[in-house]
Formats: C-alpha cells, structure tokens, sequence
C-alpha cells in the first residue's frame, strides 16, 4: 500500500479530509523548502504537493509563474526536487510527497529513469499537469513500476468518456481543478464542485481532491464537506513574497506566516 492510499484510508477511519498544500522547490530560496515542508505537516498538512519548476508553466496563473522564475534563477532542477525529498525523509518517512511539474524534464530524464529516481528519493506520486490519460500508455506503466501514484487532472469541461479513461490509470487520488482557467484565478463555486466531484465518484473509486480557488478557511471547509481533499497552492505561494528569504529570519517569518494559514484551513475543516 502506497503512502498516498495509507493516509487517505487513515483520513477516511477518522472522518477527516486532507489538506495538501502546494509550494515551489527552492521559492524563494533554496534553504527555505525542506524546514518549510515539516513545518506545514506541524500545521496540519496531511499530504505535500513539491513544484518541480518548469520555464512554461502553461496551466499556472502569475503567482505560480512567478515562483517557477524564483526557483530557477536558482537553477533549480529535477535531481535537486528529488535531494530535497531524500532529505526530508531522514525526519518524516510517513507524510506522502507529490511531485507536480511539466512533461518536458520528465521525458528529456526518460520516464523509466525519472521513476526509479523518484521512487528511490521517497517520492510518492507524480502529477504531470501536460500529460492527459491518452497519451501516457507508457508514462504510466513506468511510474508503477516503481510504486509511484500517477495522479491526473479533471476540469469542469472533463467529459465521461475522458474520467472513464482516467479511471482505467490514476491512483493514489484524483486531482479535480475546480475552474476553468489557470490557478489562481477567478471564484469558487462550491455548489458546481459538489456536483462535478458526485459526478466523478460514479465512474471512480478514488479519493477526490479539489484544488484551484481556495484561498481561505472557510473555502477550505466548503470544499471538504464534497470532496476528500483540499488542495491550496496560490494563497500559500504568495507569502514567499513577503520577503527574499536570504536570512535564517526572513524564512523564519514566511514559514510563520504560510504555517497559520493552514492551521486555520486545518481547523476550519475539522470543525
């Protein structure tokens, strides 16, 4: 049984939803992410979403964008995402890690060497936001073979045919984007999420996380009492602007800061 499976099981056992909050590796430094990632578990992250950065990140929005420019001017790569997990692991080898990024870093490291390199750092899952269900016959098969979650995308516009296919290859959990457009953007609306995540669960039996929109507790909350999952990316990047984070204090405020949201989000959904 995968981390992924383990904990949404746990979850589930305990009436609870999980928060899966998404940060850029090395944004805006590279020393803030890995005590930036315990720190987020201590506030009550139950699972992590890792942003491998990409120069085209055509399904973000200008925060996220932004914060893939920060994390290269680092020279940020695949290999340093996967040091950063393998670190991680020394302290917290239960909390599971998704790796989210683009398909192009992915097939230039070859898919089969991605996933043993993934696996082997302590990576649980992978979304790759550019590769759709149809084409991924032999990304998907690659990723399993090391225990790796394929975690895919849903949108609003997602037709039958579309989360049939879907459900013949995700696991760990099913990533529903609340709205049409790039993260980000635009307004919740909670009652079409509870229709669209019914509509998912007929045809798939895996958890259902919801993610773009979500910028506040009582958004969190919504989204938990119809979904399995909230997901929460733009409002938490936003406060690696608050500073630059060169200084043990700088990073020091951005992890206070990002650690309150989600503990009220964490507190709102249990609530």
């Amino acid at each position: 049984m995968s981390r992924l499976t383990q904990r949404f099981a746990e979850l589930k056992a305990n009436s609870k939803k999980a928060l899966i909050p998404y940060v850029m590796a090395s944004d805006p430094t590279p020393e803030i992410t890995l005590p930036l990632m315990h720190a987020m578990v201590a506030a009550g992250a139950d699972v992590i979403e890792l942003g491998a950065p990409f120069s085209d990140p055509m399904a973000d929005g200008p925060v996220i964008q932004a914060a893939a420019e920060r994390s290269l001017a680092h020279h940020t790569s695949l290999h340093d995402v996967f040091s950063m997990v393998k670190e991680f692991r020394k302290q917290d080898d239960k909390t599971p890690i998704i790796v989210m990024g683009y398909l192009n870093p992915i097939e230039v490291m070859g898919y089969q060497a991605f996933a043993e390199q993934a696996a082997a750092s302590g990576i649980d899952g992978v979304i790759t936001v550019d590769m759709p269900p149809i084409e991924a016959d032999d990304y998907v098969p690659a990723l399993k073979s090391q225990g790796l979650d394929p975690v895919f995308l849903l949108a609003p516009t997602s037709t039958e045919a579309r989360i049939k296919k879907l459900a013949e290859m995700a696991s760990g959990f099913v990533y529903y984007v609340s709205l049409k457009g790039v993260t980000g953007a635009a307004t919740l609306d909670v009652a079409s999420v509870k229709e669209k995540v019914a509509e998912i669960k007929r045809f798939i039996d895996l958890p259902i996380g919801v993610g773009f929109g979500i910028s506040d507790a009582a958004s969190a909350a919504k989204v938990a009492a119809c979904s399995d999952a909230v997901v929460v990316g733009s409002v938490i990047v936003k406060k690696m602007t608050l500073n630059d984070g060169k200084t043990e204090e700088e990073r020091s405020i951005i992890i206070k800061e990002i650690s309150d949201v989600l503990s009220a989000m964490r507190k709102a959904m249990d609530g």
